[in-house]
């Protein structure tokens, strides 16, 4: 399959060749000659990138611009501006209008060039940015796909850990990867056999010890990667059931050395599963699943943890109420 094109609007036929002698050794392009013809282009093209001309007769630039981004299908093409009006004013309406970037004319070949490598090396990094976050939540529903967990358990809680973790004054980008991270927690659960995993009563004990290595198994599966998300959602994964007074599972890990990550999801974890009805009990009212998580401070939880996710109780309960709306 070739490459998707380049497509270059403009209404001097000048001004087109002058593009072509600029790209054409790198790139392959088609042109557009008013806004009517850019349009029809893109229909058929699909380019990945398109240099737009402003002034054109009939149709300008700003309005074929607005009408790339009305349409879903095709508002993720990157528009560059090239144009004579060099204004601020024209410039600010440009990018008020959706447009990436804002070339002057005459254009400066080694300059376009490299907006245009600019350009392009972001759509494929937004493209990579998103199967990464495919990957996260794939990944996250794998955990729950045997297991009687619904599907919006694992996001909602996710969500209840951002605003915990933000309210404890993380970073914005850590807050963010806590909240791709948590999904994954109980990815080890995969290795799981379905008849524990699916039991109707009480596991005995042998069977809580296989229960238990899904904190090891997600810890194993997810630190195949480096990249950051990966190397956090495999911390929360291991200890993300250890207990503050040293009680919990795997490495009986207690007070500060839990994980700051792990503590904080495992009070989203336990509070979204109280109020999420499942097959063998009803959903507990919110009330009284943060009477449960006020009692778990000390013993369960971190202290501090809980009097700052009971503090922000309304924002729990309308991140609660979206969720379940």
């Amino acid at each position: 399959m070739p490459t998707r094109p380049i497509l270059v609007v403009d209404d001097e036929p000048y001004n087109l060749a002058v593009f072509s002698q600029i790209l054409e050794p790198e790139y392959r392009l088609v042109f557009a000659r008013n806004g009517a013809e850019a349009l029809s282009a893109v229909a058929k093209h699909n380019p990945r990138l398109i240099l737009l001309d402003i002034q054109m007769p009939d149709m300008d630039g700003y309005d074929v611009c607005k009408a790339l981004k009305a349409n879903a299908a095709i508002s993720e093409i990157p528009v560059i501006f090239v144009t004579t009006l060099n204004d601020s004013g024209n410039e600010e309406m440009g990018f008020a209008v959706g447009c990436v970037d804002y070339l002057i004319k005459p254009v400066i070949p080694s300059i376009v060039r490299a907006r245009v490598r600019t350009h392009l090396s972001l759509v494929q990094l937004a493209k990579l940015e998103k199967s990464h976050r495919d990957a996260i939540y794939m990944l996250g529903e794998v955990g729950h796909f045997n297991d009687d967990d619904t599907g919006d358990h694992i996001w909602r809680m996710a969500a209840y850990s951002s605003l915990l973790a933000k309210e404890l004054g993380w970073k914005t980008q850590d807050v963010e990867l806590l909240g791709l991270a948590a999904p994954m927690h109980d990815t080890g659960k995969i290795g799981i056999p379905d008849a524990i995993l699916r039991k109707p009563g009480k596991l005995d004990e042998a069977e809580w010890q296989v229960m238990r290595r899904h904190c090891a198994y997600g810890r194993q599966i997810l630190s195949k990667s480096n990249a950051p998300v990966f190397v956090l959602a495999a911390e929360v994964a291991m200890y993300h059931h250890e207990r503050w007074d040293g009680s919990g599972y795997p490495e009986n890990l207690a007070g500060l050395s839990i994980p700051e990550s792990a503590r904080i999801v495992a009070i989203a974890d336990v509070f979204d599963a109280l109020t999420t009805a499942r097959p063998y009990k009803q959903p507990w009212p919110p009330e009284k699943a943060f009477q449960e998580i006020r009692q778990g401070a000390g013993r369960h939880f971190d202290p501090d943890f809980v009097a700052c996710f009971v503090n922000m109780q309304p924002k729990v309960l309308e991140t609660m109420r979206q969720w379940n709306s």
